[in-house]
């Protein structure tokens, strides 16, 4: 699946907004990825997955126990990227602030992708990254659907995304006037408990 496909198939799911924003990470921007909207087509998720999956075993990483993935976005695609390289799919929830697997136990040294949705600054996947290493997992790499840094962000192990978007983000005080003008929203899942 080329980049441009992977984002018709969010653009024709209605996902890409405009307007301002306040991502996950604290930083505004003036386009939101909705991927709920994309999500809610068992049809769309299951092609994106499957090529997210097929780019996973092109990287070349070797053999994968488990795919695991932050909650509450990582959920659906982790899910079904797992489904597709044929391993168990688990995730990692926030207790006191903190990501752990707290439904799941992971055998010492196993090999683990961590499946997200859409990276902007890596936070969530380092988060994720080191609760797993934490407990003794051996993190072979972080793969998203689509990555807003272009390759900036930093998730502690190499990045696999299907699909680059770049868009701006802002620190709240470094708006640019026309973006500055709108009232913010926040659409995002950070710090839900």
């Amino acid at each position: 699946m080329t980049r441009e496909e992977v984002l018709q198939q969010f653009r024709d799911a209605g996902a890409i907004l405009e307007g301002h924003f306040i991502l996950s990470s604290g930083l505004r921007s003036p386009v939101f990825i909705q991927k709920a909207r994309v999500f809610m087509y068992p049809e769309r998720t299951e092609a994106l997955c499957k090529a997210l999956a097929e780019k996973i075993r092109a990287a070349g990483l070797g053999d994968i126990d488990y795919v695991v993935s932050p909650a509450l976005g990582g959920l659906i695609p982790g899910y079904e990227t797992a489904r597709h390289l044929k391993v168990p799919a688990m995730w990692v929830e926030r207790e006191d602030g903190e990501f752990r697997l707290r439904r799941f136990e992971l055998p010492e040294g196993a090999r683990v992708v961590i499946v997200e949705d859409i990276v902007t600054t890596g936070l969530s996947s380092r988060e994720t990254v080191d609760a797993l290493k934490s407990i003794g997992a051996n993190v072979l790499a972080v793969a998203c659907l689509i990555d807003r840094s272009a390759g900036a962000a930093d998730t502690g192990v190499p990045l696999i995304a299907l699909a680059d978007y770049k868009v701006p983000a802002y620190e709240a005080d470094k708006l640019p006037p026309e973006l500055a003008a709108i009232p913010a929203v926040k659409p995002g899942s950070r710090g839900l408990s």
